[in-house]
């Protein structure tokens, strides 16, 4: 990975948007390791699914992440629904301050 996106096993850059990793039953964050994402036990250090270490990056399925069912098939989906209208906010957010868009000249199609 870099800073826009992904690094490709044939060296290719790709910037995305988006990256999700599903790590399984058992949650394997090696990845994370030295990125400032996880605490000194190797948990994610966040609140209700939103890094506090990484900007942009949250998480879905974590043991207690905003209740007693969260890395559950019945809780996944209410913090997947969360986290994704967090993601939203903060994209809407970022769009309403551009410059353009307050000088009224932005125009999405």
């Amino acid at each position: 990975m870099y800073e826009d996106g992904v690094v490709w096993g044939d060296g290719e850059k790709e910037s995305v948007d988006a990256i999700i990793f599903a790590t399984g039953f058992r949650p394997n964050l090696s990845f994370l390791v030295g990125l400032n994402a996880l605490d000194d036990r190797g948990f994610p250090r966040h609140k209700v699914g939103v890094s506090n270490g990484i900007e942009g990056l949250n998480f879905v399925g974590l043991s207690g992440q905003r209740s007693f069912a969260s890395a559950t098939l019945r809780g996944v989906g209410d913090d997947a629904r969360y986290v994704v209208k967090k993601v939203i906010r903060k994209k809407l957010l970022k769009v309403q301050r551009c410059p353009l868009i307050r000088m009224g000249l932005l125009i999405f199609l």
